[in-house]
């Protein structure tokens, strides 16, 4: 391309621009002109593109409602003021027969460094979809949530990662370097790093497994095996739990996806099942009477439902009775208050009917011969 625009200015030039000097005899300055003009064009043309074109386009962007413009807007002014000079400056050099090692060096120089500034604007592009796409407020508290945040950010270097590969094997052809055996290298290279690194990358498929899959979020109080927590964090590879006493627990991803996990979070109502025994001395009239002090004592309880009271079981040294109830929240702590609140009312109204619970007795019963 620079060849045929130093070909083109090179013609035009119809006047003689050829002087002789001391000591340097004859020398044409045509090929310096060419050179001086097209850097001038090209810094004059750029300066525009930056201060008048890309500024009413701006003006523009924030005029409309969409914001993919404004990325657009953003991606191009991110390009760097000395790159615009560098590109000048490279167009102007094709003018000179520069010597092979020089002439490499400059066009390695010009070709990473044009890589590098589109590597930037893709990634813009890459950051603005994955952001919208995958960073989602999930609990609708006008929060991201972090283990969306945590993916956007994983894919996000991923494909940074790609574009950088692909940047580099576009220099290195271009510099007549061999790319075909490199990528073979890079092949059998990778083959035998995915083995050695195995378990590190089962982690970090297993993260996006957790993502898209969602079994828990961070916040959520789950419990795997005999361990359990909150979440605070869900990383490349691991996760980390806060558990009840207070030390962080590091759990690897790829186990996280292979266990049984309990969460507690999405549960919306616990469930209870409790029971409690009086004496076999108690009359019948008396025990009769239980199930129905229970079932006012839950009617003025709040964010608990009775399902059911009954007397279930004749009992070693009790007469059981089983009940079950419902916590109208996932909050641990509430349902301990809940269970405290019955507990004082079911000790106050059995005083009252002279009640008394049940305990591990044995009677002994003795026959004289």
């Amino acid at each position: 391309m620079f060849d045929q625009l130093s070909s083109s200015v090179l013609n035009s030039l119809s006047i003689n621009l050829t002087y002789t000097l001391p000591y340097f005899g004859e020398v044409n300055f045509e090929r310096a002109i060419a050179a001086a003009i097209v850097f001038a064009v090209l810094t004059i043309g750029f300066w525009i593109l930056r201060m008048v074109i890309l500024s009413r386009a701006r003006a523009f962007a924030l005029r409309t409602q969409g914001d993919f413009d404004d990325v657009i807007v953003d991606a191009i002014q991110g390009v760097r003021a000395w790159v615009y000079t560098l590109v000048a400056l490279y167009a102007a050099l094709q003018f000179f027969t520069l010597p092979s090692l020089l002439d490499k060096i400059v066009m390695g120089v010009f070709l990473f460094t044009v890589v590098w500034q589109v590597i930037e604007i893709a990634s813009s592009f890459v950051k603005y979809f994955v952001t919208t796409f995958l960073e989602k407020d999930e609990d609708g508290d006008g929060q991201i949530d972090p283990n969306s945040a945590t993916t956007s950010h994983l894919v996000t270097m991923i494909a940074r990662l790609g574009l950088w590969a692909l940047g580099l094997l576009f220099v290195f052809s271009n510099l007549g370097i061999e790319v075909t055996s490199l990528i073979a290298g890079l092949g059998i290279g990778g083959i035998a790093v995915a083995f050695a690194l195995q378990g590190v990358l089962g982690d970090l498929f297993a993260s996006f497994s957790l993502y898209f899959d969602k079994p828990f979020r961070i916040g959520d109080f789950i419990v795997i095996g005999s361990d359990s927590g909150t979440v605070e964090k869900i990383g490349i590879k691991s996760t980390r739990i806060r558990t009840l006493q207070g030390e962080e627990l590091v759990v690897s991803n790829a186990e996280l996806t292979t266990a049984r996990v309990q969460n507690f979070k999405k549960m919306q109502e616990r469930r209870i099942v409790t029971k409690f025994g009086i004496l076999y001395e108690t009359s019948q009239d008396t025990v009769k009477e239980i199930p129905g002090v229970v079932t006012r004592i839950f009617e003025s309880l709040d964010n608990a439902r009775l399902d059911r009271v009954h007397f279930t079981t004749f009992g070693d040294s009790a007469l059981v009775f089983e009940l079950v109830y419902y916590v109208k929240s996932s909050d641990y702590t509430e349902y301990l208050s809940i269970q405290q609140s019955f507990n004082f009312d079911l000790m106050e109204k059995f005083a009252e009917l002279n009640i008394e619970f049940a305990y591990p007795t044995q009677t002994i019963y003795s026959k004289t011969v």
